[in-house]
């Protein structure tokens, strides 16, 4: 329990009224004790903790760094008097939870250096400020001064000091029973719900523990006293539904793993970061050296590994880094997952290490969980609506050295890969076709990692197609195989976070179309030079021959990440080596692009059209326009495809939705060719060339012209209207979804194009790019004006061929001028779009206007399209008058 003020006053004013009674009371009891001081003295002793031995009789030791004492539902926590201010680490992992909405089992939720505070009987678990420090010791006291610690948890000792041991207790129960992971505020988020921790029906409900570590897990109950009744009116904003995998939606527990784990006696080494390299880092501000500019300091992330031979040229590491293999993984993936582990081996060989990563399986009997801190695992995991992977680690805050991971793996990625071909049913009974873009927060955007999502998606469609254009048997030899395949890549990918390394979104482009064809070499060299990209499939076209459709082994990229961050160097060569080690940063096979490159929201909404998530090959133009062309063939082939007796109803929808998902994905990388950027990781006095470089006009102009061609028009999306009319529902589910609707798939993807032109930062790059270019260069420059133009010449176009305006294009067009409004809006976007860019779009809107005129008085058009050609005109003209309006 975490006192408060007034608990803390309360038994301050007891221990000073029980010392005023007894400076008061006469030798020899020549005085009676006044009523009210023997009160207090009573009262006083009452609170005094009892003997240690009186605490724990008949409970049961469990010996480790900080023992555990368990006599029925009660557990302590044994903690020594030399303990108390030494800083060890405490993890949160969370082993069982709900199955939906985020909230899921296997999941590691972070990490604190922290240490064991006594105030008086108080005993406060503390997280250390490890954010600033100071290689100086004058300082030292001066930053502990200015940045605060904060508190975990806190509870009153349970027992007087034991009189040997010199160690307390403190009760697990009132230290660990309470929302340190933050719970209730994730679930207010998730379902707009008050839940809240229930104590009483919470409990310890297992421990375990040994000379490095003593591990405790809480059974926290949260609920909430009441669910609201609906509104009687519709909300503007739609409301969350309450918890729907739950029996009572009020209620849920979580299983949160707590470890308290010593650190290294002797701190890693450790090594510095290079920004032309993707490793995860343990940043702080160094303010000890008030002549550096920037403070700021980067360490790797990496696993503490050192030969047993260091003269060797190939040795076993003195301690390897184990993965253990769930037990709940099944047995016919077990193999896969073990390859995935194990091929970083051919990382490690090239530096020197044999055997460095290894994977073991817990017994299908065993009775002890990996959860712990000091079991690396791959964990499986299932839930209601889940479909990712994640690679998280525990750090040592001091050096970065890396203790722990758990890399969590949903079962998407072994019956949900092939459950959008197989005709499972997805939860809620119908997938959303709109449903293919999910937002990343800025500040998780490294942290995140949808890799298996997206695999499983693609794998869907890769089988669906496969299925339709060759005859695949979703159960045969070789969907078997593809899956395994599928399996493997993951699991590269996710040890890969493990071991330290970011995503590189650019690798994919450094392997050209012709080798990408070459079935001999994509077996050999893979995909992609990274298998930390989200790498789509290598699908060929109608007529093309076989090859390899996802990556099978490492790339150059991973042998070069590894090699910076793991390679054994003599201390005082080590400087120079790593700098020669990252200046191969050039080599174009070597090219790296980290999330913010490929781009997270907000500002950093990526501008260079070579980072991308599910992208191939060295011309990503070219495969926009390849993936228009595999679905298009998929939905022509789903609509030839006969239905068969056991279908389920919704099998055609889910391959359509697929479809979709990745012409979302094309539809943002081709985008970002329009003011797009090209970013090289310069680093001053090292390398040199160009930061940033606009991209070729020639390469902007396809670009738009492909959008225009290809994204924004009807053509692209013909579905046969027998297909559309016999898509049923599935009518035993409550939400059985509606009628078949391409226009609102098209809609949406058709959406996602207009946000990245239209957008204040496509604009901005626009406006500037010519500032990046020598004066000769600057003429024929793409400007903001031409893409503005072109885009709106390309949704209107039938207002000038007097065209009929289908149902799909009416929608692009509103669509369109939605966000004109929203550039028009001076009041709301006046901050954030230049006065170029403003006055750009109320020129080119002014020009519509003229051409909506000129339409509304055409004969012969359809009252259909007459009646949105005059709602256009009614519509813009009231956007053009109010954004007269001056602030």
């Amino acid at each position: 329990m975490i006192p408060t003020p007034r608990t803390a006053l309360a038994t301050a004013i007891l221990f000073a009224l029980a010392a005023v009674a007894q400076a008061q009371t006469p030798p020899n009891g020549a005085a009676s004790v006044p009523p009210a001081a023997a009160a207090a003295a009573a009262a006083a002793a009452a609170a005094a903790p009892k003997p240690f031995a009186d605490v724990i009789k008949g409970a049961k030791e469990q010996p480790g760094l900080f023992p555990i004492w368990r006599k029925d539902e009660k557990v302590w926590i044994e903690i020594p008097k030399e303990a108390f201010n030494k800083p060890f680490l405490f993890s949160v992992n969370v082993a069982n939870s709900i199955g939906e909405r985020g909230f899921y089992a296997s999941q590691m939720l972070g990490d604190e250096l922290a240490e064991w505070r006594r105030i008086g009987n108080q005993v406060q678990l503390i997280a250390l400020n490890t954010k600033f420090r100071s290689d100086s010791a004058s300082s030292k006291q001066a930053l502990e001064q200015a940045f605060s610690p904060s508190l975990i948890a806190g509870t009153p000792v349970a027992s007087a000091e034991h009189p040997d041991r010199k160690s307390v207790l403190v009760d697990a129960s009132g230290l660990l029973l309470g929302d340190i992971p933050g719970y209730s505020t994730r679930l207010e988020m998730a379902y707009r719900l008050p839940f809240a921790p229930d104590r009483a029906n919470s409990y310890i409900e297992a421990t375990r523990a040994d000379a490095q570590i003593s591990t405790l897990t809480s059974r926290v109950h949260f609920a909430t006293p009441r669910i609201p009744a609906p509104s009687l009116v519709p909300a503007p904003v739609p409301v969350p539904t309450p918890p729907q995998a739950t029996p009572d939606p009020r209620s849920m527990f979580f299983s949160f793993v707590y470890s308290f784990r010593a650190l290294p006696e002797k701190p890693a080494a450790v090594r510095h970061a290079d920004p032309r390299l993707g490793h995860f880092m343990e940043s702080y501000s160094n303010l000890g050296d008030d002549l550096k500019a920037n403070p700021r300091v980067h360490m790797v992330a990496r696993w503490r590994l050192e030969k047993k031979d260091p003269s060797a040229a190939l040795s076993e590491p003195v301690q390897p880094i184990v993965y253990w293999m769930d037990k709940n993984i099944p047995a016919k993936y077990r193999a896969s997952v073990k390859a995935g582990i194990e091929e970083w081996n051919k990382a490690f060989e090239k530096i020197g290490f044999k055997d460095a990563v290894q994977a073991r399986q817990q017994p299908d009997d065993a009775d002890w969980d990996n959860m712990d801190s000091t079991h690396a695992s791959v964990r499986w995991f299932t839930g209601a609506d889940v479909g990712f992977a994640i690679g998280p680690s525990n750090k040592d805050p001091r050096t970065g050295e890396i203790l722990d991971a758990d890399i969590g793996m949903s079962d998407v990625f072994g019956r949900g890969s092939r459950r959008l071909a197989a005709d499972d049913v997805l939860p809620g009974g119908q997938p959303a076709l709109t449903s293919w873009m999910g937002e990343r927060s800025l500040h998780l955007a490294e942290q995140q990692c949808s890799y298996m999502a997206d695999q499983a998606h693609e794998f869907g469609f890769a089988l669906d197609l496969l299925a339709l254009r060759d005859g695949l048997e979703m159960d045969g030899p070789e969907a078997e195989a593809l899956a395994q395949a599928v399996v493997k890549d993951v699991v590269m990918h996710e040890v890969g976070h493990t071991l330290g390394l970011k995503h590189n979104f650019k690798s994919s482009t450094t392997v050209t179309q012709a080798q990408l064809k070459d079935k001999a070499f994509t077996d050999a060299h893979g995909i992609s030079n990274s298998v930390m990209d989200y790498n789509a499939y290598n699908l060929p076209l109608k007529g093309e021959a076989k090859t390899t459709v996802t990556n099978t082994t490492l790339g150059a990229y991973d042998y070069w990440a590894i090699e910076y961050a793991y390679k054994q160097i003599p201390a005082e060569q080590e400087a120079a080596e790593l700098a020669k080690i990252a200046a191969r940063s050039t080599e174009p096979l070597l090219a790296y692009g980290d999330d913010f490159d490929q781009g997270v929201g907000g500002p950093y909404d990526g501008f260079d059209p070579r980072s991308n998530q599910r992208d191939l090959g060295d011309d990503p133009l070219a495969y926009a326009k390849k993936r228009l062309k595999l679905s298009q063939e998929l939905w022509d082939r789903v609509q030839s495809r006969q239905a068969t007796v056991g279908d389920d109803p919704l099998r055609n929808r889910r391959s359509i939705a697929e479809s979709f998902r990745q012409m979302g994905m094309t539809a943002n990388n081709v985008s970002k060719y329009v003011g797009g950027m090209y970013a090289e990781r310069v680093v001053p006095g090292v390398t040199s060339g160009p930061a940033f470089k606009p991209v070729e006009n020639a390469q902007q102009r396809e670009a738009l012209r492909f959008i225009a061609s290809g994204l924004l028009s009807s053509d692209s999306f013909k579905f046969k209207p027998e297909f559309l009319a016999t898509q049923t529902l599935d009518y035993n589910e409550w939400d059985r979804g509606l009628p078949l609707s391409i226009p609102d798939a098209v809609a949406a993807l058709q959406g996602r194009v207009l946000d990245r032109l239209m957008s204040p930062n496509t604009a901005r790059r626009l406006i500037e790019q010519g500032a990046y270019l020598p004066e000769a260069q600057r003429k024929g420059a793409v400007s903001l004006s031409e893409v503005y133009g072109a885009l709106q010449g390309a949704i209107f176009s039938e207002l000038k061929t007097g065209a009929e305006i289908d149902r799909m294009r009416r929608s692009l067009q509103r669509e369109y001028l939605r966000r004109l409004q929203a550039q028009l809006n001076r009041s709301t976007n006046g901050a954030t779009v230049y006065a170029d860019a403003f006055s750009m779009a109320r020129w080119h809107a002014n020009l519509l206007a003229n051409d909506l005129r000129a339409a509304a008085a055409k004969p012969g058009l359809s009252v259909e399209t007459r009646a949105h050609v005059v709602e256009m005109q009614d519509m813009l003209s009231s956007m053009l008058k109010a954004s007269l309006t001056r602030s």
